[in-house]
């Protein structure tokens, strides 16, 4: 008896090719878009490229392009490059495009041709989704808050934070060994007690240095390439005024339109 349920041999032919409409529920969302853009005229509403070239390699229909765009702006797929991945692994995406695989440059440069148009189908398309009650009522707003963690600037380490403080130990180093070889030459300039101190510093700062490359290394190992010293889990992070940041947490926070319900 088995104890799992096991998958199809992916080698294993069958004799009727299974048919890509199958996978796509009657009331799976991509239908509804894929009748909303057919029945649009797209001449009348603005967009380029309803004319085919005469000559030339053959172009992608605007309602193939646009039935990918309304399928990322309902799912939240923004990138250009998200889509063309996902019309190559999506089965959604691949059926509601017929199996057509527009590359990224060519979803980027519809979008850009066609802003206007395209703003204008997406209310069209959001306000006939809500009077089929295909959308519910319910309205989320999510926002992030950042607050300042107990770790000072100085504690936290980023690359660009790291080579800049490197730096400015290796001119410490290098005008402290400035003067000690002006105490060399001049030996009644400098005194020894001067020497000494001077000694120390370098001794000190090589030390800084030492501790700077141990950070360097455990920054390597970080997930995001910082580290902070007192508190592990604080951030750097950049707020509104221009050159400035902070070292905390961003801090989500969602906010529900329905009504509080006090005695839930």
């Amino acid at each position: 008896m088995k104890q799992f349920v096991e998958g199809q041999d992916r080698s294993q032919s069958t004799l009727f090719p299974e048919c890509l409409e199958d996978y796509i529920a009657e009331d799976n969302p991509v239908r509804a878009i894929e009748v909303f853009v057919d029945g649009l005229e797209l001449h009348r509403l603005g967009f380029a490229g309803m004319q085919p070239e005469a000559t030339g390699r053959p172009a992608y229909h605007p309602s193939t392009l646009l039935k990918i765009y309304l399928y990322g702006y309902l799912n939240r797929i923004q990138s250009s490059r998200r889509l063309e991945r996902e019309t190559q692994r999506n089965l959604e995406l691949i059926w509601l495009s017929g199996k057509l695989m527009p590359d990224f440059k060519t979803i980027a440069e519809f979008r850009k041709d066609n802003g206007e148009a395209i703003r204008n189908v997406c209310r069209e398309f959001i306000l006939l989704c809500r009077q089929l009650d295909l959308f519910t009522e319910a309205i989320v707003a999510s926002d992030g808050s950042k607050f300042k963690a107990v770790n000072n600037r100085d504690k936290n380490f980023t690359d660009r934070k790291l080579k800049a403080r490197m730096q400015q130990l290796e001119e410490s180093i290098a005008r402290y060994l400035a003067e000690l070889d002006r105490a060399d030459r001049e030996p009644t300039v400098v005194s020894e007690g001067e020497v000494s101190r001077l000694k120390d510093k370098i001794s000190g700062i090589k030390a800084q240095m030492q501790r700077l490359n141990e950070i360097g290394r455990q920054m390597q190992e970080a997930p995001d390439g910082q580290i902070s010293l007192t508190d592990p889990d604080a951030r750097s992070m950049a707020t509104s005024g221009r050159g400035t940041g902070i070292v905390g947490y961003n801090v989500p926070t969602a906010v529900d339109a329905a009504p509080f319900d006090r005695r839930a």
